[in-house]
């Protein structure tokens, strides 16, 4: 098992997000997507969006 001290910044806010989860659920669990944001992500799906990674995000407006 690691220690915190050797944990990267990236891994260790993963562990903290996982144990709030783990503690307090998925707020999301159990509810249902409305027929229009259904409608509209299919849409979006359809069309090709360019994607950036967060590090580059960060680069540019960070």
């Amino acid at each position: 098992m690691s220690k915190v001290k050797d944990l990267s910044m990236e891994d260790l806010e993963h562990l903290i997000e996982q144990k709030i989860l783990e503690i307090l659920g998925d707020p999301d669990s159990g509810l249902e997507l409305r027929n229009e944001f259904k409608k509209k992500l299919r849409e979006r799906l359809r069309k090709p969006s360019k994607r950036i990674s967060h590090k580059e995000v960060l680069e540019r407006f960070g």
